[in-house]
């Protein structure tokens, strides 16, 4: 089992700043990749940014590319998301994610309300 603790998150106005961390725990030998995912009202869970520690590969929708960073420290058991340049349709709960052996583990979500 991989237990997620998120930290960051908040509100924030058009073109403002958040941080987003995430650090894992627990059976954490075999992470392949973190991420973010965020859910807005209404709307399906989509994945933000995403980062593979088997070859560092980093991915981000489109959406966000050029405004978001994700990164990876060096004990690779936590990710943090910069986000910058924030809109409004930016705003929803974001959820940590973790991959080990196939399995997806999931944080329990914090909000990102960026009011216009």
């Amino acid at each position: 089992q991989v237990q997620l603790r998120e930290s960051g998150g908040g509100l924030v106005q058009t073109g403002g700043s958040l941080r987003l961390s995430c650090a894992a725990s627990g059976s954490i030998a075999r992470l392949s990749s973190m991420g973010w995912y965020r859910q807005a009202p209404g709307k399906e869970r989509e994945l933000v940014a995403r980062i593979s520690y088997d070859d560092g590969i980093t991915y981000y929708t489109d959406s966000v590319k050029g405004r978001f960073t994700i990164s990876g420290d060096n004990s690779k058991t936590t990710v943090t998301l910069q986000m910058n340049s924030l809109k409004p349709e930016d705003t929803g709960v974001y959820y940590c994610n973790a991959e080990s052996d196939y399995v997806l583990y999931w944080g329990q979500g914090t909000q990102v309300t960026v009011s216009s």
